[in-house]
Parts: structure tokens; C-alpha cells; sequence
């Protein structure tokens, strides 16, 4: 099979984006992750809802971020202004899901039209596009993950301002959006090094398997 070394970039440019969608639906769609915070931060007792109403409340605000057509936050108050801000996160959310499917399915056709013109991922420096998506999505998310550590408050603050340029209607005001109160700054952080987590072992397993594979014949 001829190499190919464009073949090599667009797999490791697959494979980064595919880990990293992946990585941050994982808190997105695991709603158990958030259910396994109320206890331990004692949101029950700092907030005098039940159990129930906090769930209700964080699975219909998951739901509209999520798609559906009816913002509710269960018996919890909300502001236009809440729901605003949760319409431009339901944006980021909607267009990570469908970055993971399109990276999906670029990498199965990637394969797929290598395999039919007889086309293989030529070596880049001696390693293979797993190689090179590990270290290069590894890399940068060490760097990025070490400064959020250093200062999360001021790394949360400069997310959103990234993310939500111009805007400040995701400074929640208790008083008109309840929400806020059961979303404490500890479960974000804690998103955060879960994504961080699957993103480290994820570029570890893809080191790995290019480290331990054997090399095809250079052409």
C-alpha cells in the first residue's frame, strides 16, 4: 500500500477531535456524575430543596440544553435572562454532539477510502497518527489543565468570557434563578478534571497502542 502522510494528519486530526468531544459528553450526558454530588456537597441542606426537586430541576434544564423545545427548571425560579444564558450553552452542547459524530464518522471514512485506493498512514518522525493525536491533544490540555490548577476561579471566569463573549447573564442572581444554587463551583471544577481524565488516558492509550504496534515496511 503507498503512504501516505496527508493520510497520517487528517487520522490524528480525527482521533484528537473524536477523544475530545467525547470527553467533555461524557459529564454532558452522564447525569448520575451530577446525582453523585448532591450528597457529598451537601446541596439538600445549603439550599432547602429536596432530593427530588434537585434532580427535577438539573434533568429539565440538562433536557432543554440538550434539545428540547421547553426551558423548566422544575420548582426552582427562573429569569428570561437564566434561560438566555442556558440557550447559548445548549448551543455549545448541541454543536459538541455533533463534532463527536462527525469526527466518528471522518475516521471510519477515512479507513474506509484508505483501504479502497490501497492508501496507508505514512509514519510522521517514525510514529503513526494515534501518535501524534495523543501527544498533541495530551500536550496541550497538560498546559491547560495546569494552569486552571494553579487559579480555577479566575480559569472559570476566562471560559467564559471565551465562550460567552460579551456577555454576562451566566453571573446568576439567585434571587431570580434558582438554579445557580444547585450548581455549586465544586461540581464545574470537578466536570473539569473528569474531562481532563479521559482526555490524559485517552492520549495515553493512543501513545500506547502506536508505541506497541508493529511499524509496516517504509516504502
Amino acid at each position: 500500500m503507498r503512504p501516505s502522510k496527508l493520510l497520517t494528519v487528517l487520522l490524528a486530526a480525527a482521533l484528537a477531535l473524536l477523544l475530545l468531544t467525547a470527553a467533555i459528553a461524557v459529564p454532558i450526558l452522564c447525569r448520575p456524575f451530577y446525582y453523585a454530588h448532591i450528597g457529598p456537597l451537601h446541596i439538600v441542606e445549603d439550599t432547602g430543596f429536596t432530593e427530588e426537586q434537585i434532580k427535577t430541576a438539573f434533568n429539565e434544564m440538562l433536557d432543554y440544553c440538550l434539545g428540547a423545545d421547553e426551558f423548566s427548571t422544575g420548582d426552582l425560579r427562573w429569569s428570561q435572562s437564566g434561560k438566555d444564558h442556558f440557550t447559548d450553552v445548549r448551543a455549545l452542547f448541541l454543536l459538541d454532539l455533533r463534532l463527536l459524530a462527525v469526527s466518528a464518522a471522518a475516521l471510519i471514512l477515512l479507513l474506509a477510502v484508505g483501504k479502497a485506493v490501497k492508501v496507508r498512514a505514512a509514519p510522521l518522525l517514525g510514529r503513526g497518527p494515534s501518535f501524534w493525536a495523543g501527544a498533541g491533544l495530551g500536550g496541550a490540555f497538560l498546559l491547560i489543565g495546569g494552569l486552571a490548577a494553579l487559579d480555577f476561579d479566575r480559569a472559570f471566569v476566562v471560559f467564559h468570557s471565551l465562550f460567552f463573549p460579551g456577555k454576562t447573564n451566566w453571573l446568576f442572581d439567585p434571587a431570580t434563578d434558582q438554579i445557580i444554587l444547585i450548581l455549586p463551583e465544586a461540581f464545574f471544577r470537578n466536570c473539569a478534571i473528569l474531562i481532563l481524565a479521559i482526555l490524559i488516558a485517552g492520549c495515553a492509550a493512543f501513545i500506547l497502542f502506536d508505541l506497541r504496534r508493529k511499524k509496516p515496511p517504509v516504502s
